[in-house]
């Protein structure tokens, strides 16, 4: 496996600083709940699964009993892990592929949905090369090991998930920053205006508010991760920074701003297009998934579309064409 030596062997270039707080966030325990979905997930795809990770708003919420658990599940091969080619092919030309899960767990049933990624994928989703911000958009956030396989996955999980934490400070500094010189940012502005951009890509604007629950559930991490970011990123000549009490004043170099601001002019359409086609896709891999996209959408917009008999009965035409006419007509914004 290629990727996982890679990621071993160039885990000495990242950060030190940053890989000590994602290594120390990754072996946080969890809830005995997730650990009885991750054992779930890993028997059903077996020993192809490297690792299970689980992140979203239950962690931070710390609620496994309400709401839909999160998990990505890092794989070695789709070959390995699926017999039918169908679900090889979508996992490898878009991936990842989503699946959702019920167990279970005493008097409580347990609702999870968790994506099958190869490694490969993985890690490269990370790196600023992403079109869209589905993987490094999510890792940049606090994230658990519900499951690893051994060192060397663990190693990648590490790598990946400080990788997406400096990818998402690079695209944001870019976006935050002026070409006439030094602005004055708060840690809070970067990452509440990452948020809103790498949502509002997958045709999930959050609202304002919910933004800045997702920012102050671990303000204090956050503050610090975008400081040993930045810091790093001031010694590759990326950006200039000038701390200022609790603010920080940046200056981005102009060809790296010029690049990324222009950069997400052309991401943003693209990656929303991919987004709505992950939506029709999770038709094949979902089990009556037409509800369950309409409560997602409902979560994040607050308006809510109920699903005729006719649409659930042939969820892939006719809800997939409920779901695009939707999105098109810009419902959940």
């Amino acid at each position: 496996m290629p990727s996982l030596r890679t990621a071993t062997a160039t885990a000495a270039e990242q950060p030190s600083s940053l890989v000590t707080i994602v290594a120390e966030e990754l072996e946080q325990p969890v809830p005995p709940e997730v650990l009885s979905v991750a054992a779930t997930i890993q028997r059903r795809h077996g020993e192809a699964v490297a690792a299970i990770l689980f992140y979203g708003s239950c962690l931070r919420t710390r609620t496994v009993t309400e709401g839909v658990l999160d998990f990505y599940v890092l794989v070695d091969t789709y070959r390995a892990v699926y017999s039918s080619w169908l679900l090889r092919v979508m996992n490898a030309v878009l991936p990842p592929n989503v699946f959702y899960l019920e167990v279970r767990a005493g008097e409580h049933l347990l609702r999870a949905k968790y994506a099958v990624i190869s490694t490969r994928d993985f890690t490269r989703a990370a790196t600023p090369r992403g079109l869209h911000a589905i993987v490094w958009g999510r890792f940049c956030q606090p994230t658990r090991l519900a499951y690893v396989r051994d060192q060397q996955a663990r190693a990648l999980v590490v790598h990946t998930l400080v990788t997406s934490i400096l990818t998402m400070v690079t695209h944001m500094v870019a976006l935050v920053s002026s070409p006439k010189g030094m602005v004055r940012v708060h840690p809070a502005d970067l990452w509440q205006r990452g948020f809103c951009e790498t949502y509002g890509s997958e045709w999930r604007a959050e609202k304002p508010e919910t933004i800045r629950k997702l920012y102050e559930a671990a303000a204090e991490r956050y503050d610090r991760v975008a400081r040993e970011a930045l810091s790093a990123l001031e010694r590759q000549g990326i950006v200039r920074v000038r701390p200022d009490g609790a603010t920080l004043e940046l200056a981005v170099s102009t060809p790296h701003r010029r690049r990324l601001v222009y950069g997400w002019c052309l991401r943003r359409p693209l990656a929303k297009g991919l987004y709505a086609i992950r939506l029709l896709k999770s038709a094949v891999t979902f089990r009556d998934w037409l509800p369950y996209v309409l409560w997602k959408l409902e979560r994040h917009s607050g308006r809510r579309v109920v699903a005729s008999a006719r649409q659930r009965r042939h969820p892939f035409l006719l809800g997939g064409l409920l779901v695009l006419k939707l999105l098109l007509q810009r419902a959940f914004r």
